[in-house]
């Protein structure tokens, strides 16, 4: 039966279905990216050298953050089909495999951060005063790994199954956390020593702790439906770990390239010059503010879609898939108005140079025609098209066009042709663009639906 129009737009329950996933992701993407306005309104005050070297420091943590999501978010592929299949024991075994590598994965990184924090930052930017502060921001930041790590991937797990609410309010506590410590140890209140830069690093770390007791808490000890415990950790997971590395390897990948991808454009931005790193830090905040019901909705999409394949219903899998990037498309609409009418106020009230502010100014113009493109691309390409077990392809994606296309464009306008920052953060980010175009055909071609095998019962 040929499918009409209003199959194509959804019927009540799947967009009731939608509100419960996304708003409340929405919510919590919200929150996060109010406390990093925070950070960076209350540094501000500190001048421009603080503020940009904990926009790059902050670049480190990052990196780090995007693995994990690579992570977390390959494992959700399969969690949320297992899910689907109701098949708990590969479910279970899939979030062993992503634990293991998380845990592995931050160990990495706090020893980098141990050892070596003067050279992350030389990665960053030449300027020594910019990376002195930086390295003392790095050095209050070394146990957030293991935090950020368990406490992330976790909360995708609990995402993919549909449970939503306990991300939520581990957020909405751990804001007030992140804002009050911030308050006290950046300029010295309550008696506490004025600690400045190191006090905003101060106040990200007590905020992560709490999160890690709070998500993992309930993870490991109260959470029913998925019902993994800590011995869990040390289950034999080989009948299932080749299924989990042809899935999730790839997303890594695609993740971990996009995150030395954007590490790479705050190399350029930082070889600019600190007034430009600082007016990005300030544009950036604008752009998550501004697409929180995106990220919203392409997590949404993700989990629906891959519950849809779970239970079987190929066509209908299709059908969302046009109907989630349709919703995309019109969130970044409403995502590039809303930066245009922001930008006045939000930069007007960042304390910065008139330079800085000019700067920032031009850089919404940019972000607010990047935004519509990133939009549909991120409901395709971290929803749909990844829960449907595409990876390979969207790795494929994210290595041709970001180190082929943006960067070298991004290097070229800036150095050479010596653009305007408008065309140097476009040419920055022209990625979303192609890719969007890429993964529209790939969406239409039905290739993108794979199957995926259950671990064999013991």
């Amino acid at each position: 039966m040929k499918a009409n129009w209003k199959d194509y737009c959804g019927d009540r329950e799947f967009y009731h279905k939608i509100a419960a996933i996304a708003l409340p992701i929405s919510a919590q993407q919200l929150i996060t990216v109010g406390v990093n306005l925070m950070d960076t309104v209350m540094l501000s005050s500190m001048g421009d050298a603080q503020l940009s070297a904990s926009a790059l420091g902050g670049q480190f943590i990052n990196l780090f953050q995007i693995f994990c999501m690579g992570i977390g978010m390959g494992a959700s592929v399969l969690t949320a089909r297992y899910w689907g299949m109701k098949e708990l024991p590969s479910l279970r075994k899939a979030v062993t495999i992503m634990l293991r590598f998380v845990i592995a994965l931050s160990t990495a990184f706090t020893l980098a951060t141990i050892f070596a924090p003067a050279l992350i930052m030389r990665i960053y930017t030449p300027e020594t005063e910019i990376i002195d502060f930086g390295v003392l921001y790095l050095r209050w930041l070394i146990p957030t790994y293991f935090c950020i790590g368990l406490s992330l991937t976790c909360t995708i797990v609990l995402r993919s199954v549909g449970q939503v609410k306990i991300p939520l309010w581990s957020s909405i506590f751990a804001f007030f956390v992140n804002i009050f410590f911030n308050w006290v140890f950046i300029f010295g209140h309550f008696g506490a020593p004025r600690m400045e830069i190191a006090g905003a690093a101060l106040g990200t770390l007590i905020a992560r702790l709490f999160e890690l007791g709070f998500i993992c808490g309930h993870f490991f000890f109260k959470d029913k439906k998925i019902g993994y415990r800590l011995h869990h950790l040390l289950m034999r997971c080989g009948d299932l770990a080749g299924e989990y590395f042809r899935v999730c390897i790839p997303v890594l990948i695609s993740d971990g390239l996009l995150a030395l991808g954007n590490n790479a454009v705050a190399m350029v931005m930082g070889r600019i010059g600190k007034t430009f790193v600082a007016a990005n830090s300030v544009t950036t905040i604008v752009q998550q503010l501004s697409s929180v019901l995106t990220q919203g909705m392409a997590h949404a999409s993700g989990i629906i879609t891959g519950h849809t394949m779970g239970e079987g219903d190929l066509e209908k899998a299709q059908r969302q898939g046009y109907t989630f990037l349709g919703l995309g498309f019109l969130l970044g609409c409403f995502a590039a108005v809303l930066i245009l009418i922001l930008r006045g106020p939000i930069i007007d009230y960042y304390k910065v140079s008139e330079e800085t502010k000019l700067i920032a100014w031009e850089l919404m113009d940019a972000i607010s025609f990047i935004v519509v493109f990133q939009a549909m691309n991120s409901v395709l390409t971290k929803g749909v098209l990844r829960a449907g077990g595409d990876t390979r392809f969207l790795m494929a994606g994210d290595i041709l066009f970001l180190w082929v296309a943006s960067i070298p464009l991004g290097i070229l306008a800036a150095f050479v042709l010596h653009w305007p920052p408008f065309w140097i953060y476009t040419m920055l980010k022209i990625d979303q663009v192609i890719k969007c175009v890429w993964c529209y055909f790939r969406l239409r071609s039905r290739k993108w639906m794979k199957k995926i095998k259950a671990a064999p019962a013991n």
